[in-house]
């Protein structure tokens, strides 16, 4: 049986993205709190402010102005600790590039790199993990 996810992070800087990911998220019926950010520095003051906040699951562009994905993963993990999230990092891409995949692998937080867009199927996959 596919688990329930209590509260996923959603960090992509395109806006268009944000909605059509919030639907899919929404419309799987696995999701519970969605938290959105379009910039991943501001989703990292988040988790910083609130240490007590127990993020499932995030689902992290990697091609982000300011602060890319792996930039957030580094520094989450140093400001946060190794467990800055409970269970998995999802890395969104439409990066055709293998030492992306390579990269994001090298992280042990993170548990899936799924080539965008983000489906319904998807996000079972990912609950599955938890």
């Amino acid at each position: 049986m596919t688990k329930q996810i209590k509260t996923a992070m959603l960090i992509d800087d395109e806006e268009f993205d944000q909605r059509q990911y919030l639907r899919v998220l929404q419309r799987s019926g696995l999701v519970e709190t969605v938290l959105q950010y379009t910039y991943a520095e501001d989703a990292l003051a988040h988790l910083e402010t609130h240490p007590e906040l127990e993020v499932d699951v995030i689902f992290l562009d990697i091609n982000m102005p300011r602060m890319n994905g792996f930039e957030f993963l580094e520094a989450a993990t140093e400001k946060l600790g190794a467990d800055f999230v409970k269970t998995v990092v999802v890395m969104l891409t439409t990066s055709l590039n293998p030492d992306d995949r390579t990269r994001a692998e090298s992280y042990d937080v993170v548990r899936d790199f799924i080539n965008k867009p983000l489906t319904t199927e998807h996000v079972e996959r990912v609950a599955d993990l938890i």
